[in-house]
């Protein structure tokens, strides 16, 4: 049996619910707007959805690939990235907003197929949708174990060839202003749901590898203990926190809005949510690192934390360093 790929949202948080209490395996996404989604039960022994969970999943990953890749893409321009910019800081400058996060669509031409992405890229967090997107996401959103539950916002990026560059972004005002405020919301939104919320690690530094070249990423872990009322219900903690702060922003819902209003469409699965449950531990990412397929077209989806002291160079250099395969 195939997966529904529009699934009724309430009915994939119901599903998680049941399937946490029985202890049964699943999978599921969710998109942005939380209108599509699925949810498999067993999904080790399926594979009409190919993923990978930190060393789990329901493909063997190819390592290093066995030629050389072809990659390129057509950037909009500066002009076209900074109407959008603009709308976003002009929100923020109003005070409707502390932080939101500006997403861009860029046309990219690739040798390679959205399965040979997925097989050979090197990510934690991997999801193939075949004829429709794959991602390959460095970030979690929500991990729970036990009554332990936890979350490692991602903020601020930096080529990590420039001389100093763990320094630089360390000690970025714009960039340490956008990770506080994540931060902050993050542990409201563990909130929700757990108590004991504190802050583990602050400001850590995670190299990625891509094929043009490392880029240095600022997280956090921020962790809590499940309430009772939410011990296994799963579908309930993830749907409560939802969307992901450090892809929204905050406030949410004014942040939202003004997102909609300088994208001019819907972000679909990207900056959507996916996990795996093994009967002992759920996992779940941000599907940020995302190239979807549009016929016979290819799209790489990035962004960035706009706060009011944002430069709209520094923002657009930061969305186009995003384009990259993981793949070396």
């Amino acid at each position: 049996m195939g997966v529904m790929f529009t699934q009724r949202v309430g009915n994939i948080r119901r599903m998680m619910n049941v399937c946490g209490k029985g202890k049964k395996p699943f999978l599921f996404a969710v998109g942005f707007e939380m209108n599509e989604g699925f949810f498999m039960e067993d999904p080790l022994g399926r594979t009409d959805v190919l993923f990978h969970v930190r060393g789990r999943g329901n493909h063997v990953c190819a390592g290093e690939i066995g030629k050389n890749t072809g990659f390129g893409f057509s950037p909009l321009s500066f002009e076209e990235y900074k109407a959008k910019f603009d709308i976003v800081h002009d929100g923020l400058l109003k005070g409707y907003s502390y932080l939101a996060n500006l997403t861009v669509k860029t046309p990219v031409s690739i040798d390679l197929s959205l399965f040979e992405i997925f097989a050979y890229s090197a990510a934690p967090y991997k999801l193939l949708l075949p004829g429709r997107f794959v991602c390959f996401s460095p970030e979690r959103f929500v991990r729970i174990s036990d009554r332990t539950v936890s979350t490692n916002p991602m903020k601020g990026t930096i080529d990590a060839s420039i001389p100093d560059a763990e320094r630089i972004i360390l000690n970025d005002y714009k960039e340490t202003a956008e990770h506080n405020t994540i931060v902050d919301l993050l542990r409201n939104d563990l909130g929700i749901v757990a108590d004991n919320v504190r802050v583990n690690r602050f400001r850590y530094i995670e190299r990625i590898k891509t094929n043009v070249s490392d880029i240095l990423q600022v997280s956090s872990e921020i962790t809590g203990r499940l309430r009772d009322e939410y011990a296994g219900n799963f579908g309930d903690v993830i749907f409560e926190m939802l969307p992901a702060g450090s892809v929204s922003g905050a406030p949410k819902p004014a942040t939202l809005r003004i997102i909609r209003e300088a994208e001019g469409g819907s972000r679909g699965y990207y900056t959507g949510i996916f996990g795996y449950y093994d009967g002992r531990e759920l996992d779940t990412a941000v599907m940020i690192r995302f190239i979807e397929k549009e016929e016979d077209r290819y799209f790489f989806r990035s962004g960035g934390g706009i706060t009011a002291y944002s430069d709209c160079r520094s923002e657009y250099r930061e969305v186009l360093n995003k384009i990259y395969l993981p793949v070396v």
